[in-house]
């Protein structure tokens, strides 16, 4: 029996094979999870819909996080399909690309500021709010995904720094809102991964290999490696865990000064 037998899960910001989500949703999908997925357009639909079904999910549901009619129409289908929510994977992030070159303020506006922060941070309280009325009898396991450039400073990625501390902040109040309801929520931190999101960034191939260079594990994380500690987080193993921003990074974010 997997780690998640019996239990529906949510799983949001898939865009490829090579998402982080994916992986996530494979490793739940192997944990024994039945999974529904969202799509923010109809080009992206064809390309969800056709992973889902490697997962055996025919649960594919279009919603763009920005618009708040979209969230209250995903959690009306998924009422009427499930009898419950036991998990939620918040995946979605996103800044103008402008934003995401150069120096910090040279990029920046208050729209890139506003979009950053919308997209990538408040949606996932709106879709806790959206999803909690489902979870309340059982309670269940809300998770997003964030990065190290919340807390340093990353070359180019500006903007989703102050959005992916936003995220974490926003775990953190969650957390303590949803606790006596039952529902945990967490984060995963992932170390650089090669995905279609992180194509955005300026120069990032250089920051996957200065990652593997210093990370004491010497080498970079893959969509796998988060799949499976997402998979644990939203299991009944890690029933004590909330609130948490648990390092899937190979070990890079406890470096200070490389070996020189």
């Amino acid at each position: 029996m997997g780690l998640l037998t019996g239990k529906r899960i949510l799983v949001t910001g898939v865009a490829s094979n090579r998402s982080i989500a994916w992986g996530v949703a494979r490793a739940m999908h192997r944990e024994g999870a039945e999974l529904a997925f969202t799509f923010q357009n109809e080009r992206l639909g064809e390309r969800v819909r056709k992973l889902a079904a490697e997962v055996g999910s025919t649960l594919t549901i279009g919603c763009d996080v920005s618009a708040d009619g979209d969230i209250d129409g995903l959690f009306h289908r998924l009422g009427n399909t499930w009898p419950a929510l036991d998990g939620l994977v918040h995946a979605i992030a996103f800044a103008p690309r402008e934003a995401l070159d150069g120096d910090f303020l040279s990029g920046l506006d208050r729209e890139a500021f506003r979009v950053a922060h919308d997209v990538s941070a408040y949606s996932f309280a709106a879709l806790a709010a959206g999803g909690r009325g489902l979870m309340r009898e059982n309670g269940g396991a809300m998770l997003t995904l964030t990065y190290l450039g919340s807390q340093r400073v990353f070359p180019n990625y500006n903007v989703m720094g102050p959005a992916k501390a936003s995220l974490e902040a926003t775990v953190r109040y969650l957390a303590e809102d949803l606790g006596p309801e039952g529902i945990r929520v967490n984060a995963i931190s992932a170390g650089p991964i090669r995905t279609l999101a992180a194509s955005g960034i300026s120069g990032f191939r250089k920051l996957l290999d200065h990652a593997q260079a210093v990370a004491p594990l010497r080498r970079n994380v893959s969509i796998d490696d988060v799949g499976n500690a997402a998979a644990f987080l939203c299991s009944d193993l890690a029933s004590g865990i909330t609130g948490e921003i648990t390092r899937v990074d190979a070990g890079y974010h406890v470096i200070g000064t490389p070996r020189l």
